[in-house]
């Protein structure tokens, strides 16, 4: 990128294209209202006015608790306007955190979403004393005024601060850009913490140029217009959204905000009909599960029919990957002899794939607003189930890879070469290498630990010079911790993570996440982990799907008085038994140690904040200690 900084990149963009809509965000009636760049980049320079006039400075933190909405954006290019950098969280974080997080990077400032987080922050205040100052985006009552005057802290309304900043420009109308010259690559943007899924949080300093170093390829992976849209669902604050937030207004394109719940989602593709979106797996799990619901209601012929066209459609994708050289390269494939085997095959079932389009998928492209060209997953593993889901019925969905450390994206495929299987190609000027457990470098189709060099690689763990060495080498080395190997299109496949490996007590390695997706691929079950360290054999501790379990036990007379005791019924039980065996077995490519042998079903989901991080990542730990007494149990006998 030509700019040095974020905010010189938006500066540029608006005085390109400033009637360019930036912004779609919903008023009071639900209804999606426009902004254009020109009327985002007023508000912007007020608030970043609004903040200098309220004693922020170059240099400082400020803390930033809150979930999507049109003022995160606004707010976190004002912070970054005037040299600042943000400390950002959403409101499922719990009181705890929040101290820790705001204590730990030095806030002397905090913006809080609405009364509840606000006050949250100022039940912490005795923890946090470098707080001066708190702006909450939602109007909020007497009693939050009492306690923030009480704590010491003054306590401001958005449009308070907006205000302040309009009187600031008229004074100083040449201020904020001023400012905004001063701006260095290296300069910091924002501490983001871990979700902490292995323990305690560290904060991941990001710079300007982190963020700038994967815009330009967006170009290459996407084929992004002016005056596309975006829908927003991820947590704004995390680093994969994040991303987007800032690839948006560099391609002159604009974002919608809307959230992750199956109704609301739906109906804003139809509302903004966007182009693009970016999701964790679950979020496209729900959206397929959404679809497959909606077909169980239709007579028994037309789920047939459907599903029958589905694996068509899987067939066509297949033979058409292999025909053009799309399937992943692991071992050396001979191109030529792969095209002369898939040719046929792909161009007979051509007709029936347009079919099937005519019939049926068409009306699914309808469902997504009619203009979707393309989504991408990434913050884990996409099961293949989804994957192939998507792709037979026309829908493009592109994998991605990354971690809060690379701000975040290392790869992703490209929308007209998209390879199933893999994460896609490095992005520009981005390296990687896998090593074995010694450092030594493998060859494409060897497992082993994913290391990563870029320009998006962080700065470090704020105020963890230990940590970061640990991770981080001298040479510019990151080690992912995560597993995975090359292909010989210098493409990127993940295969688990290092941390998560089990060793079970005769010296066996398992990555989990593999037996884990290939488990939650069953229509009867929701999310599982698998459990085993230090054990003779494996178990999972599995969420069933209660719309199964429940229709089950109504098919076979199995009285319903508990959904909990209902989960303990042994005809319960076999059914999901006889699903994980059918699964995970030699013949589904798993070695016989990598059977689970024992389960224990539990009736609640596990949900962000308690067993999932805010971007959906199993906390491993957390499920470990929930259901440690039911863990134990399942070793308890066979040992």
């Amino acid at each position: 990128m030509e700019e040095r900084t974020l905010p010189l990149m938006l500066r540029a963009r608006t005085e390109a294209k400033p009637d360019i809509i930036a912004q779609y965000a919903k008023d009071e009636t639900g209804t999606f209202k426009p902004k254009t760049f020109r009327e985002f980049y007023d508000e912007m320079q007020e608030i970043a006015a609004g903040l200098l006039e309220l004693g922020a400075e170059r240099g400082s933190h400020i803390g930033l608790i809150s979930d999507n909405r049109q003022e995160w954006f606004v707010t976190d290019y004002a912070v970054l306007s005037i040299g600042a950098a943000d400390v950002p969280r959403g409101c499922d974080t719990t009181g705890q955190e929040i101290e820790y997080i705001l204590g730990f990077s030095e806030c002397s400032l905090s913006i809080a979403e609405n009364q509840k987080q606000a006050e949250k922050i100022l039940a912490r205040s005795a923890g946090l004393p470098l707080l001066k100052t708190l702006i909450c985006f939602d109007q909020f009552d007497e009693s939050l005024q009492s306690a923030a005057s009480a704590a010491g802290i003054g306590l401001y309304h958005y449009a308070a601060v907006r205000e302040m900043g309009k009187k600031r420009r008229a004074k100083n109308p040449g201020e904020i850009d001023a400012e905004i010259d001063k701006g260095q690559r290296e300069d910091l943007a924002t501490i983001i913490f871990t979700s902490g899924t292995t323990g305690e949080p560290k904060g991941v300093m990001l710079t300007h140029g982190t963020f700038l170093h994967q815009l330009p390829s967006f170009a290459r992976i996407l084929d992004i217009k002016p005056g596309d849209i975006w829908l927003s669902v991820l947590p704004v604050w995390h680093s994969f959204e994040r991303a987007i937030e800032y690839a948006a207004p560099c391609y002159h394109s604009g974002i919608a905000y809307s959230k992750p719940v199956a109704g609301v989602l739906m109906a804003d593709f139809v509302a903004v009909r966007p182009q693009w979106m970016v999701g964790v797996p679950r979020i496209w799990e729900a959206i397929m599960d959404g679809i497959y619901r909606n077909i169980k209601q239709q007579s028994k012929f037309k789920k047939s029919m459907f599903n029958f066209l589905v694996s068509l459609g899987i067939m066509h994708n297949y033979f058409r990957d292999l025909t053009f050289g799309l399937l992943p390269n692991f071992h050396g494939r001979v191109r030529i002899l792969d095209a002369l085997m898939g040719f046929l095959p792909w161009l007979l079932l051509c007709p029936a794939k347009g079919l099937a389009n005519i019939l049926v998928f068409n009306k699914i492209k309808a469902r997504l607003g009619g203009r979707f060209r393309a989504g991408i997953s990434g913050g884990g593993a996409l099961p293949a189930k989804a994957d192939h889901f998507f792709n037979a019925v026309g829908l493009k969905l592109l994998e991605g890879y990354g971690l809060t450390e690379t701000s975040p994206i290392v790869s992703c495929r490209y929308l007209r070469k998209a390879r199933p299987g893999t994460v896609g190609q490095l992005f520009l000027n981005t390296e990687a290498k896998i090593t074995d457990d010694h450092g030594t470098v493998l060859s494409p189709g060897q497992q082993g630990i994913i290391h990563i060099r870029g320009g998006q690689v962080m700065k470090g763990y704020y105020n963890k010079p230990e940590v970061t060495a640990a991770v981080l080498s001298e040479d510019g080395w990151l080690n992912t911790g995560d597993l995975g190997m090359m292909t010989y299109d210098n493409e990127l496949k993940i295969t688990g993570r290092a941390k998560d490996t089990i060793v079970l007590r005769g010296g066996e390695n398992v990555e989990p996440v593999p037996i884990e997706q290939k488990i939650c691929e069953s229509e009867w079950i929701r999310q599982c982990m698998v459990v085993g360290q230090d054990q003779k054999y494996l178990a999972a501790i599995i969420v069933p799907v209660q719309e199964m379990v429940l229709a089950f036990a109504e098919e076979n007379n199995i009285p319903i008085v508990d959904y909990e005791l209902l989960l303990h019924q042994p005809e319960i039980n076999e059914v999901v038994a006889n699903e994980v065996a059918d699964l995970v077995n030699p013949h589904s490519g798993f070695k016989p140690f990598e059977r689970v042998f024992k389960f224990k079903l539990v009736p609640k989901p596990f949900e962000p904040g308690v067993e999932l991080s805010p971007k959906q990542e199993l906390m491993r730990h957390r499920v470990s200690a929930i259901y440690a007494r039911e863990i134990g149990h399942m070793f308890r006998d066979k040992q």
